[in-house]
């Protein structure tokens, strides 16, 4: 909805993803470089319902929160971003009988992303697009 991606960039946030729950709940995922406190996420929320009232948006309850650590990766910005990551790719049909691979994003090469894995043969390269994308997902790093 750009109504909400534009609030959400205008209060220096990025909007990762948009859920519709049971119950009219509504879920807004926020990023931005320097991670995200309860703090960003009271500052997107209030804005956010003054917002949507306004604008007659219908839900009931409005959540808004991290994407956590195994943050979706949805735009050619999200891969260029986390080029040098581990991440979970799965595409929507099938290359050479696998539709899931994990490996370390590489920088995409214009509209094309690419993923280093362990293939039967030793390392590989997954090359694909958005279009090709069912969805991808950072791997957590925990470091103790």
């Amino acid at each position: 909805m750009q109504l909400i991606e534009t609030t959400v960039a205008g209060l220096g946030y990025e909007l990762v993803d948009i859920e519709y729950g049971a119950r009219g709940v509504l879920r807004i995922f926020i990023d931005q470089a320097a991670g995200i406190t309860i703090k960003d996420c009271e500052k997107v929320s209030h804005q956010l319902q003054q917002v949507l009232t306004v604008e007659n948006v219908d839900y009931e309850r409005l959540e808004v929160s991290s994407p956590g650590l195994d943050r979706p990766l949805k735009k050619l910005v999200d891969f260029e971003r986390f080029a040098g990551s581990e991440a979970v790719v799965t595409l929507r049909k099938a290359l050479a009988g696998r539709k899931q691979y994990r490996g370390v994003l590489q920088q995409p090469q214009g509209e094309t992303m690419k993923l280093q894995f362990e293939g039967k043969e030793g390392p590989a390269v997954l090359d694909f697009t958005l279009a090709d994308l069912d969805k991808a997902r950072l791997v957590p790093q925990i470091e103790f």
